[in-house]
């Protein structure tokens, strides 16, 4: 399994670096952008339609958007997504699956939000497709029984996050920039979710899903009387309304440069991000400068930040910067990477070395002329997709741009100086006012970072300020390794039950954003000794097979099969077993290595070599396993998260498993068999 974790890992980074990886365009001469102005005309109930006739290709799409200010949702947080969900299950007028089942059968793609609705297709379905959209966009059917079932669906996807290293992260930050009564800054819990009804659904939609500031745009092989005609009959009906525009005090960025930490013990890397609050817009002058100070700063691959914490010293797989811009409220500068656990410190340094040095030194011509080359190229290459135009036209409408605006896109790059760079990231970059936002496994991490001399506070996983976390309490008189798995065998349902296990066969699978085919994932134990794990990409390859037999084992990756050593073989076979609790209890070299907190619940350490699991001290149950590698002469951690224990047959079995080793795959079992399914063949 950590093998898996490796082969995975590596995957990702390709998936995720390979364009990335490719040579950046040269300067040259700037290119002619000819972006085709669009008609428009305007509905007697507030909506503004722009049509660009493109026949190109035989296809049409449609951008239904609604300019509406940002606003909070209190102690009903999640009604906007739960609202944006039910959207488009069918109408008033055709079922939900009558709906899809249309949509399919045109080809056609149609999607909802409370911001508008997208659809696209061929042009000569143009006119069912836009019908489909108008009528799912304008006539929804909110029922409870959908709405119950989206309910049930955020409630389990939240459970899921609250294990997950990056969306804790991503949480508290937004938390500590904005405040938790700012609409940036709230998240959602259980409670809230659960505060939602079905008429507060209908309320959202009636107050907020409103034509005043609705924008729609449509480009490709149409007509532009025709499309006049059929949007005033489709949308003629939309009740005029102005939807509440409320405004928000800004945000304050911190008096002085400070550690903000978060506690979290299954974390085996760190998130890091560095941030200040920005008032930037569209239509400002410092727009330009500010984009391109940014590629320069963590924008682009050949980046400072990327070339230092990736390149130069391998801490990483990648490290960006980004910087906002709204014209509602405040946005976010931000630099941000995910590190290993022993080099948190190190990488903070590297991040302020490299914001100090856009801020003080002077960008090189040549490093200035690629990134302006490297953005241009972007630029050139976006600008000839119908989304685009439809996004550009859309943004001249509602940021108050002037109607040249892209037109002149590259020219306003091209003008941006070194000086332009150095001026702007002094203005928004605040070296001495950021957040580091910090969220790791504070026992290996925290030392370091006190190192730092850096005003440092800590806080919970949903924003607030707590105590610095205890690194490790003793273990308790009395404790050893056989009475702590004593209690995990009586947790899963006692001697007798396990002693009737003779065979386990697990099923289940991971959707992996950037993978080209979901992930299967395969495991058979035999009581006698026997183990096989399995790891593909469905329908295209096996991605890893580890299988310990009678005598002996081997690790398969992608076809090529690798037999273990007689040292790996001998490290690996006594765990090879239904439950390795059983070993773990019998083995002289395993101890009890304290209690640590593992996601705020106290679980005794049991080390293992290399391998240090843990199990709740509360309940018994197995909460996490750490192993500790060495890869390149670098050390690597690779974790797996049990979740989620359902009964099948007396035993409780996680049907949730999170495996990680700088990417996190989130598995469902779906499938779990008790003393059937498993043959000896299996571990040939």
């Amino acid at each position: 399994m950590r093998k898996s974790l490796i082969i995975l890992s590596s995957l990702f980074l390709t998936i995720t670096m390979q364009a990335q990886d490719r040579s950046q365009p040269k300067p040259g001469p700037a290119p002619t952008i000819n972006i085709k102005k669009p008609v428009s005309f305007v509905l007697p109930n507030g909506l503004k339609v722009l049509v660009v006739e493109d026949h190109k290709l035989p296809r049409v799409s449609f951008n239904l958007s609604i300019d509406n200010a940002p606003y909070a949702e209190g102690d009903k947080k999640g009604l906007d997504e739960l609202t944006g969900s039910l959207i488009g299950n069918g109408s008033k007028t055709i079922s939900k699956d009558a709906f899809n089942e249309e949509v399919d059968f045109l080809g056609a793609d149609i999607n909802f939000s409370t911001n508008g609705a997208f659809s696209s297709g061929l042009s000569k379905y143009s006119k069912r497709i836009l019908e489909l959209m108008a009528d799912g966009a304008l006539n929804p059917n909110f029922t409870q029984e959908e709405f119950d079932k989206e309910k049930e669906k955020l409630i389990e996807g939240l459970k899921t996050q609250e294990k997950s290293v990056p969306a804790v992260a991503g949480r508290v930050e937004n938390v500590l920039v904005y405040g938790k009564n700012n609409p940036a800054g709230e998240y959602l819990t259980e409670q809230t979710i659960n505060n939602v009804s079905l008429s507060d659904v209908k309320t959202n939609y009636s107050t907020y899903f409103v034509p005043e500031k609705a924008y729609l745009v449509v480009i490709g092989d149409v007509k532009f009387k025709e499309t006049k005609k059929l949007v005033e009959k489709l949308f003629g009906s939309w009740v005029k309304a102005k939807a509440p525009q409320i405004t928000y005090n800004t945000p304050s960025n911190v008096q002085y440069t400070q550690i903000n930490f978060v506690d979290m013990p299954n974390a085996v890397q760190s998130e890091i991000s560095l941030v200040n609050t920005v008032n930037l817009k569209l239509s400002d002058p410092d727009f330009f400068p500010v984009i391109v100070a940014n590629q320069v700063l963590g924008g682009d691959f050949n980046s400072y930040l990327n070339m230092n914490l990736r390149e130069a010293h391998g801490w990483t797989y990648g490290a960006r910067s980004n910087v906002g811009s709204s014209k509602y409220m405040a946005s976010k500068f931000k630099a941000n990477s995910q590190v290993r656990n022993a080099v948190t410190d190190s990488a903070v340094v590297e991040f302020l070395k490299e914001i100090k040095r856009i801020r003080t030194e002077k960008v090189s011509e040549q490093t200035l002329n690629d990134v302006k080359a490297g953005y241009v190229g972007r630029f050139v290459m976006q600008v000839e997709k119908p989304q685009t135009v439809a996004r550009y036209a859309l943004n001249i409408e509602t940021e108050g741009l002037p109607a040249d605006f892209y037109e002149n896109y590259i020219k306003n790059i091209q003008a941006v100086t070194a000086d332009d760079v150095t001026r702007v990231m002094n203005k928004y970059v605040l070296e001495d006012n950021l957040r580091i936002i910090v969220t790791g496994k504070g026992s290996e991490v925290i030392p370091g970072l006190e190192r730092l001399k850096i005003p440092m506070f800590y806080f919970d996983k949903f924003g607030n300020p707590t105590e610095k976390p205890a690194m490790k309490k003793p273990t308790p008189v009395g404790v050893t390794v056989k009475t702590v798995m004593d209690n995990y065998i009586k947790a899963i349902g006692g001697d007798k039950a396990v002693a009737a296990v003779k065979t386990i066969f697990l099923t289940g699978s991971s959707e992996i954003e950037g993978a080209p085919a979901p992930l299967s994932y395969v495991v058979k134990k035999d009581v006698k000794g026997k183990t096989l794990s399995k790891l593909e990409l469905v329908g295209m390859m096996e991605l890893s097979k580890q299988v310990i037999g009678d005598t002996s084992g081997y690790t398969s990756s992608q076809g090529q099969k690798k037999d273990l050593t007689p040292e790996e073989f001998a490290e690996k076979k006594p765990l090879a077993t239904t439950f390795e609790e059983l070993a773990l209890a019998k083995k002289a070299d395993v101890v009890v290595d304290g209690i640590e907190s593992i996601n705020g619940v106290d679980a005794y350490a049991i080390k293992n070599g290399k391998t240090t699991i843990y199990y709740d001290v509360k309940t018994g149950l197995k909460l996490l396993s750490s192993t500790t590698s060495e890869r390149n002469g670098q050390k690597m951690t690779s974790t797996i998260t049990f979740n989620d224990y359902k009964d099948v047959k007396g035993i409780k079995v996680p049907h949730n498993i999170i495996m990680s080793q700088g990417r996190e795959i989130d598995i469902k079992i779906s499938d779990v068999k008790i003393n059937e399914g498993v043959t000896d063949a299996d571990f040939q």
